[in-house]
């Protein structure tokens, strides 16, 4: 059966479907859904790129912002924790990287949390030593900690709503097709924004993530000492609500093309989201999370050395000229593609505000909205 099938069978029987559960079905339905089902959806032959697909030079940069927090909390064992780990290349690399010092790496374990069966099954054939899985953080025993996610919150599923005369939330219907049908927004999805002091104009549809508040509560609540680092596309509630966003920021990829219809290829597409990071940032504040600083990706990766890294990896190529050129273009996404539209959130728990190399190029946002 399809799971579109799957879906049409459950709004004849149960009535209308809140996008958001639309939305999970799609991502998550088992072996159905789009990041539980056997294809290949990352790198070339998938539907869109990540930044540890792209280079390993990402994970280095990560490596080295992670082996600086190691020092600041004394040089202790360390965990690293990840959430939805994709393909594992991004903790391959950063594990790769740590070897260079033998008293973190002997010390250090990598978890990694992962709700998808099939990405897990791909992480595993080459993932073997220092990584353990489990399905939720509480799973894990606490001790100094670096807890990481890289594009992982752009793909929870999420709310939809629309601002009429009040705000309205958006489901689904199927009659002939999925069609969406209006109905007044519940007391949770008003007070989100009473919660960021955003007021929407009339007209204005636009995202609501209740899953990442979620996600951030439940990490600080369980975090005792160390760092949270999220790296997602996304802005502050400033950008988000701005009237050129005011269709959302819904997007689908398949086979490395773009549109913004979800109720098509079932299964077979990715559905992502912007990440507010005004809420990370409120909710985790509200649970515990020191917040030390926002800044897009370009930012991050040049705090931390990036270019003086690639020019030394040029120049150990620069006798064939075709991986310097394809190493030029991996800089490229990195910096100015994927670099501008990314952004690198870092919070603390238990920890005194040491300088991190990944926020030196931080601009002071003393009032954040």
């Amino acid at each position: 059966m399809l799971l579109s099938e799957i879906i049409i069978e459950q709004i004849k029987n149960q009535g209308l479907m809140s996008f958001r559960d639309f939305m999970e079905m799609v991502l998550y339905y088992p072996e159905l859904g789009y990041y539980n089902s056997k294809q290949n959806i990352i790198g070339a032959e998938g539907d869109f790129y990540t930044n540890a697909s792209l280079s390993a030079s990402f994970g280095v940069m990560l490596g080295r912002q992670i082996e600086e927090m190691w020092k600041n909390l004394g040089k202790k064992a360390l965990r690293i924790i990840e959430y939805g780990a994709g393909t594992g290349l991004l903790c391959h690399d950063i594990l790769d990287y740590l070897k260079n010092n033998a008293d973190l790496y002997n010390d250090c374990s990598y978890s990694i949390i992962e709700k998808s069966s099939s990405m897990r099954e791909i992480e595993k054939k080459h993932l073997h030593e220092k990584v353990s899985w489990h399905s939720s953080i509480q799973e894990i025993p606490q001790m100094n900690t670096c807890i990481l996610s890289n594009e992982l919150v752009d793909n929870f599923a999420v709310h939809q709503v629309v601002m009429q005369d009040q705000l309205m939330e958006v489901f689904v219907d199927y009659e002939n097709g999925f069609k969406e049908v209006l109905q007044p927004a519940n007391p949770t999805l008003l007070a989100y924004f009473e919660a960021l002091n955003v007021t929407l104009p009339k007209g204005f549809r636009t995202e609501i993530n209740l899953e990442a508040t979620t996600w951030i509560k439940e990490i600080a609540q369980w975090l005792k000492k160390g760092y949270v680092i999220t790296i997602d596309y996304g802005a502050l509630s400033s950008e988000m609500y701005k009237i050129n966003k005011c269709l959302g920021t819904l997007l689908c990829y398949n086979k490395h093309q773009i549109n913004d219809n979800p109720y098509q290829f079932i299964g077979e597409q990715d559905i992502t989201t912007h990440t507010n990071f005004s809420a990370l940032k409120h909710w985790g504040s509200k649970y515990g999370l020191k917040y030390r600083g926002l800044v897009n990706q370009t930012s991050f990766l040049l705090g931390l050395g990036f270019k003086e890294y690639q020019d030394t990896m040029l120049k150990e190529k620069i006798s064939n000229a075709k991986l310097a050129l394809e190493e030029s273009i991996i800089n490229y996404r990195l910096l100015m593609d994927l670099g501008t539209k990314i952004k690198v959130l870092i919070q603390q728990k238990g920890v005194s505000d040491y300088p991190l190399s990944g926020l030196k190029f931080l601009n002071p946002t003393p009032n954040l909205p």
